[in-house]
């Protein structure tokens, strides 16, 4: 009997790309002999997890998928030290039902919790706390690592395959399991500040000044509206309440988008009257707010396949970072830009990376600023605008996020991620996706 269902509806969270592929969801950690005893010149492999990632990075058409999530249970909880050890298909979204109550949260987190922690060590994510903590991949203690020519090991921090599979993207084989210092809290809420902003140039000014009293800081800004509301936004600011309400999130689940949307529903102007009116409802109320961390964090989790209202084209999403050095002119490039395209992108967000470092070879964080954002499918026009924002990163010493991206040329990643052909070298011989053999051409 195969281990293999084919499965036509595999896409990414973007939903440009569909593609059938042969998918195998093993259950427990012994059944993964079976990827090292595989004929290496076989299709090639590559494990996956919720597939959150927007472009590629999680496919691999004509090849053979390894569905993760069903090795997702929690190992070990040293709840006095808040030490976790998990198998990799564990989702964010269940750890923190445990976790939370006993005061400890994840070290940083990214902007769903429906990800797995062998995604998140795989794209070494980071979070609006990336100026004093890092990624994800400085709490990583170890890990445990299959691969199709040798015997699973477990790696520690300074192992060279330990630092290749930190924003690795599953190429460097199967991630077992994971063991990670969590962060202690008093509580599941924060006081949050909201703070407008008039352009790019203050908004750097407030990540400054937010910096070092402040764990959280992140940034939506309005990159539709140009003329006087050029670069306009909501800076918000926050730190971890000390009440001992430690709340978990609902596990009921909010409204759903059940149909996609008609083309041309999220246009230009419909873009900046939802901005204008977001502008006015975040400037209304208290300044500082109570917040729990469901919302502050996760955001878009309330609504379940909230993709859908890109239509059935899809979207891409455009994540860049560049260095304090540019990050304030090729900002505003970039929202100026963006703004003159009249490209319908209302989820923007801005915020500044800080100096730690995880040491992942193809980790995307570095110390500057980074703004993502999402853009409708729109073919060949919204391909072009991508190109024009490319070279503007790439003048000022940037480069974009792999889970996010959909579309980066060969050239562009390699300049920014030079380390790629060390990656090649460790990379596991049965493991491939698509976005690899699309970036890694000659």
């Amino acid at each position: 009997m195969s281990l293999y269902r084919t499965r036509n509806d595999y896409a990414s969270w973007g939903r440009v790309v569909r593609a059938p592929h042969q998918v195998w969801r093993p259950n427990f950690l012994d059944e993964l002999d079976a990827f090292a005893k595989a004929d290496p010149g076989g299709a090639p492999w590559l494990p996956v997890g919720l597939r959150r990632s927007y472009g590629d990075t999680p496919l691999n058409a004509g090849g053979r998928l390894i569905d993760m999530t069903g090795l997702d249970r929690l190992i070990s909880f040293d709840r006095e030290k808040g030490v976790l050890r998990c198998e990799a298909g564990a989702s964010i979204d269940d750890l923190l039902q445990v976790l939370v109550p006993h005061g400890w949260f994840l070290p940083t987190t990214p902007g769903t919790r429906f990800v797995t922690m062998g995604g998140a060590v795989a794209n070494d994510v980071h979070g609006k706390n990336h100026h004093q903590a890092g990624s994800l991949g400085c709490h990583v203690q170890n890990l445990t690592l299959a691969r199709s020519d040798n015997a699973p090991s477990r790696l520690a921090p300074g192992d060279e395959l330990f630092d290749a599979t930190l924003g690795g993207l599953g190429l460097t084989g199967l991630i077992m399991e994971v063991e990670l210092q969590l962060a202690p809290i008093r509580s599941a809420f924060l006081d949050v500040e909201r703070i407008a902003f008039s352009n790019v140039a203050e908004f750097f000014g407030l990540a400054e000044a937010s910096a070092t009293d402040f764990e959280h800081t992140v940034a939506w800004i309005d990159c539709a509206n140009g003329g006087r509301a050029l670069g306009r936004g909501i800076f918000q600011r926050a730190n971890w309440r000390e009440d001992g309400e430690l709340v978990t999130h609902a596990r009921s689940a909010g409204p759903t988008m059940f149909l996609d949307l008609p083309r041309g529903v999220l246009n230009g102007t419909t873009v900046r009257l939802f901005n204008s009116v977001y502008s006015s409802l975040q400037q209304r109320g208290d300044r500082v707010s109570k917040i729990h961390y469901a919302p502050f964090f996760y955001p878009l989790d309330s609504i379940r396949h909230w993709n859908r209202m890109y239509g059935k084209d899809g979207l891409y999403q455009y994540q860049c970072v560049v260095p304090p050095a540019t990050a304030r002119d090729a900002t505003a490039e970039l929202v100026r830009i963006i703004a003159a395209s009249g490209a319908a992108s209302f989820l923007a967000v801005l915020k500044t990376f800080g100096r730690r470092q995880s040491g992942g070879l193809l980790s995307f964080p570095m110390q500057g600023a980074t703004l993502a954002l999402d853009f409708a499918n729109r073919g060949q026009e919204t391909l072009d605008l991508m190109a024009r924002l490319d070279r503007v990163v790439a003048e000022a010493g940037g480069h974009l996020y792999p889970a996010k991206d959909g579309r980066i040329s060969a050239a562009m990643f390699q300049a920014g991620y030079p380390a790629w052909k060390k990656m090649q070298e460790l990379k596991d011989p049965a493991i491939s996706s698509d976005f690899w053999k699309r970036v890694s051409r000659s």
